[in-house]
């Protein structure tokens, strides 16, 4: 596994902006079968993604229509644009962005090298690409890479959550955090996000990056 997906809970960071500087896996352990429980569990998964994917019908709005329909029914604030976690998280993004989109623009380094052992010394290494890379991100002038991005913010009581957007390169993703009943309660409005923002004819059948997200939201609720 090399990337994240911006709704997967296993490994890899939640959100749209996640940072790819924080994405490895350090090799597998073991090279024995994984446990019954396990296997059963992820069956019981796969079954349930089936399941849902054929309920998803077309039924889909804007990201401006999402932004003002959370504000609405869930009081989202904007972040300040100015902020330290605002600025983290768009840092993110635009690094996600340049490897996806512009790679050209980091001049050979836009592929990190994973070996085929994981020692320790690989995985230094592994990480010194890494942070060579976003250090080339971080020079590059934002008018290379145009964002129209926000991150806007719902509080209830025992936990938070973020929802990113941005509106030039469709992007939207959710993180949540929190106390235990806060999570499922977060956990139920992520998937009214998901479905409020919804999939058109074209995303069923060619399984986009949108269909992804919905589907896996939905798989993953209780």
């Amino acid at each position: 596994m090399r990337k994240s997906d911006k709704c997967v809970k296993n490994v890899s960071i939640i959100g749209g902006a996640d940072g790819p500087t924080s994405i490895f896996i350090a090799g597998r352990i073991g090279k024995g079968r994984r446990p019954f429980k396990v296997r059963v569990k992820n069956m019981l998964y796969r079954q349930r993604r089936r399941r849902i994917a054929g309920r998803i019908r077309p039924r889909f709005h804007s990201l401006k229509q999402v932004a003002a329909f959370m504000k609405r029914e869930y009081g989202a604030v904007e972040l300040s644009w100015e902020g330290l976690e605002y600025q983290e998280r768009i840092a993110g993004l635009k690094e996600m962005l340049i490897i996806q989109n512009k790679p050209e623009l980091l001049e050979g380094l836009a592929e990190v090298k994973h070996p085929e052992e994981y020692t320790k010394e690989a995985m230094e290494e592994m990480v010194r690409q890494i942070e060579r890379r976003s250090e080339a991100i971080a020079r590059i002038p934002d008018d290379q890479l145009t964002m129209d991005f926000h991150v806007y913010q719902i509080v209830i009581d025992g936990g938070r959550m973020e929802v990113e957007i941005d509106y030039l390169w469709d992007v939207f993703g959710i993180s949540y955090s929190g106390s235990k009943k806060a999570m499922k309660e977060l956990r139920k409005i992520s998937c009214r996000l998901y479905l409020y923002y919804g999939v058109t004819e074209e995303d069923i059948k060619e399984e986009s990056k949108r269909y992804s997200s919905l589907l896996t939201a939905l798989a993953s609720a209780d």
